[in-house]
């Protein structure tokens, strides 16, 4: 276990005392572990070991912002004592992270990524500086890279709501195309629709002149018909006085009566 430290602050002494907690409890489930001999059970109490490792990790991780935020009040000893008890914290937590990484080799490299909870990450990262631990040299460093990288990620944001905005003002420009095509297509069909409209009075005025232009051919047709009989009825009996004579078609007078007149005209 850790070693008693310097005087920590209230939040810091809190942290320290849950970290504590959760290293004794680790010692116990590790060894309650080796008195496990079903596989299904191990794993099981190695996964809920494993839940309480990354409780302990975030832990530290707050320690370390604490301890930090406190460095300027604290004097040059201090913070080193500071640090050094956060190594020690995170020496220990590394130690038990081992110790579940020899027992889950012990179970079979299949179960690792269940007891590491599918992410494939370390619970302590040892390539990973804290901020305590940095030189004002390599904060810099690392804040000018952190700037950089972020610079970059604007630069790509930008460029995507450029895209996004040039793609809206296409989309715009198709859309007010084709609101235009669908008026033209509109003001056609009405043209078309008034065009077989006035087809359809024409027909109907063309039907009504044909029927009267039958009427009058068989109004005419009878007359014909009519002035035929009469011309066969005086041809067959010219003495039918009963029947009117058609004019221009009537019977010449007869020759004595024409004398008569003859002589009449002379002795007068």
């Amino acid at each position: 276990m850790a070693s008693q430290g310097p005087e920590l602050s209230p939040t810091a002494a809190s942290l320290d005392g849950q970290l504590q907690d959760l290293f004794r409890a680790l010692s116990t489930g590790f060894q309650k572990l080796d008195k496990v001999k079903d596989a299904n059970r191990q794993s099981k109490q190695l996964e809920e070991l494993t839940a309480k490792m990354r409780e302990a990790k975030r832990l530290i991780k707050d320690f370390d912002r604490e301890i930090k935020d406190e460095e300027s009040r604290n004097s040059p000893e201090v913070n080193k004592q500071l640090n050094e008890k956060k190594q020690a914290l995170i020496k220990e937590l590394n130690s038990y992270v081992a110790l579940r990484k020899t027992y889950t080799s012990a179970l079979g490299g299949g179960r690792n990524e269940l007891l590491d909870g599918g992410k494939g990450e370390p619970l302590i990262d040892d390539g990973v500086k804290l901020a305590s631990t940095m030189t004002n040299q390599q904060l810099m460093d690392t804040g000018r890279k952190q700037m950089d990288e972020t610079d970059q990620t604007i630069e790509r944001s930008k460029k995507v709501v450029q895209d996004t905005i040039n793609i809206g003002e296409q989309t715009a420009l198709t859309l007010k195309a084709q609101t235009e095509q669908m008026g033209r297509i509109v003001n056609e069909l009405d043209t078309i629709q008034f065009s077989i409209k006035k087809a359809s009075q024409l027909v109907k005025e063309i039907g009504r002149q044909l029927a009267t232009d039958k009427c009058i051919m068989f109004f005419l047709f009878l007359i014909v018909c009519g002035v035929i009989a009469i011309i066969i009825v005086k041809v067959v009996n010219p003495k039918n006085k009963n029947i009117v004579d058609i004019p221009g078609l009537a019977p010449p007078a007869s020759t004595t009566t024409n004398r008569r007149l003859l002589l009449a005209l002379l002795e007068s």
